[in-house]
């Protein structure tokens, strides 16, 4: 009868306890939800960059889409303060392509579309692996929330081919 005893009361303790003890929780939204429109030949994938949040290509026609997101409260947190899309987008890309071979960035158009404010560039590089030159459409969009850089590359000989449909992958970007 003892034992019954002091596992009651242990338990009653315990319950009790942990109820007072409780903290009241706060909600966080973690993580975020944005959309993106991409050309129907575009599949997901993953592999093409860890900090990717969103994935896309066509081995076929070889081209590459990726977005990664930067999260404006995180960067905040991280003391990352940027006032405007053209000063996170410069602190962006003069580090982009960094040391590579006939590295070559045009100079950033920004423009406003809706609430969203957009910058994009063109990029290119020459790669020795492939022994060919490699295009970048490059841009980020700024919304309330956040900033999403959307990259997308193919062999510089297609460029003109996916130039329009890299440009549409930029600006359907929305959360």
């Amino acid at each position: 009868m003892k034992i019954k005893i002091t596992l009651l009361v242990t338990t009653l303790a315990f319950l009790f306890s942990t109820t007072i003890a409780q903290t009241p929780l706060k909600e966080y939204k973690a993580g975020g939800v944005f959309y993106i429109s991409v050309p129907d030949y575009m599949s997901k994938t993953v592999g093409l960059n860890s900090s990717a949040s969103v994935q896309f290509k066509n081995t076929v026609k070889d081209v590459y889409t990726f977005v990664i997101v930067d999260n404006k409260e995180e960067l905040t947190l991280a003391e990352l303060n940027y006032t405007s899309v053209a000063e996170f987008f410069e602190d962006f890309v003069k580090d982009f392509l960094e040391g590579e071979k006939k590295r070559e960035v045009s100079k950033p158009v920004y423009q406003k579309k809706n609430d969203l404010n957009i910058a994009e560039c063109e990029a290119s590089y020459y790669d020795t692996e492939l022994k060919g030159e490699i295009y970048y459409y490059v841009g980020v969009v700024e919304t309330k929330t956040a900033y999403y850089k959307v990259l997308s590359w193919v062999l510089a000989e297609n460029k003109e081919k996916y130039k329009a449909d890299f440009q549409s992958i930029l600006y359907s970007v929305k959360d």
